[in-house]
């Protein structure tokens, strides 16, 4: 591992903020196409080229490192399929953006880049900073960093390098980015410079700012880290005299319930269960009996549960219950 190299440049940045979501119809396979990965940039999309690039690892540790691509790629590796989701503008923290995919990473866990950095044992957290930089909002010359604690990213979290078989995608973080399973997309960070090992969280507009939200019988509000339990129907079929609605639910929790809203009833549909330790999402279906359809009714809601008893709510969130308008059907 090299230890003279020198710090990485700041990146290339295309100008302006940057988000782009992909129609649910296109989110049906179980691994989402890369090509239908939702683009987010708080300041646009980075290009930071290979050459030249490494990760650093510092802070409260007794080696640090900086790692090139090639010395990361060399490194033991794990794959994991788990969601990706945006939490959406934290400007507008109750609007429902429904950016989620399911990926396939591939990369080295974190735990093993900090015993090889020697990490204090009294660390309790760790920093990560992109490349990327910009203006976001009324703020300007901004770069981005996020803090996660130090005991969750070492039992779950990898630096990726690659996602669904193929090296990261510019838009997607190339040449590595944090990924933390379970967690919102925010804390994934993009264009990865480096991981800080350290106690406390940093302030920063983007660790103790923006992206917190209010936590019942709390004044202090909670850096937004778990994924909401969720759902996204992604298409329907007749046949037989039924109509079958099917999709995805996720979250943080596994998915326990999932409901499906038709007129003024709810029906319970079937969901898959999801394997302990995994974080991708769960598929469900349900079918509708045709001739019990009020004739003309075109809109179906599916609503989530997870098993910690969390329920989508049905308006004003982020992760409000997700209602389509599908091709009218008649009890004929």
């Amino acid at each position: 591992m090299s230890q003279t190299e020198p710090p990485n440049a700041r990146a290339r940045m295309a100008e302006g903020a940057l988000r782009w979501t992909p129609d649910p119809t296109a989110l049906d396979a179980p691994v989402t196409e890369t090509e239908n990965v939702y683009l987010i940039g708080h300041f646009g999309l980075a290009e930071v080229p290979a050459e030249g690039w490494a990760l650093r690892v510092d802070g409260m540790v007794d080696r640090p490192l900086r790692l090139t691509l090639d010395e990361l790629r060399a490194l033991p590796a794990v794959t994991v399929t788990a969601v990706l989701e945006c939490y959406g503008s934290p400007l507008r923290p109750d609007e429902p953006v429904r950016r989620a995919a399911n990926v396939t990473w591939r990369g080295v866990p974190v735990r093993d880049l900090l015993t090889m950095a020697g990490a204090d044992a009294g660390a309790d957290s760790l920093w990560a900073r992109g490349l990327d930089f910009g203006r976001f909002g009324d703020w300007e010359d901004l770069d981005y960093l996020k803090d996660v604690p130090l005991a969750v990213v070492v039992e779950r979290g990898l630096v990726a390098y690659e996602m669904n078989g193929a090296p990261l995608t510019p838009g997607h973080g190339f040449p590595a980015r944090l990924f933390v399973p379970g967690y919102f997309g925010t804390n994934n960070v993009k264009w990865l410079d480096g991981l800080t090992v350290a106690t406390g969280r940093p302030v920063h507009l983007f660790t103790t700012r923006l992206y917190q939200r209010e936590r019942p019988g709390s004044i202090e509000p909670a850096p937004v880290r778990d994924i909401d339990v969720n759902s996204l129907v992604t298409g329907h079929a007749e046949a037989g005299g039924k109509l079958t609605v099917y999709g995805w639910a996720w979250g943080s929790a596994p998915v326990t319930r999932v409901e499906i809203g038709v007129g003024d009833r709810w029906l319970p549909a079937a969901v898959n269960a999801r394997e302990p330790g995994r974080f991708d999402w769960q598929r469900f279906t349900v079918d509708l009996d045709l001739a019990t359809l009020p004739p003309g009714e075109r809109l179906v809601t599916a609503r989530a549960t997870d098993a910690l008893g969390a329920t989508q709510p049905l308006a004003k969130a982020r992760n409000q219950a997700h209602t389509v308008t599908l091709p009218g059907w008649s009890a004929s």
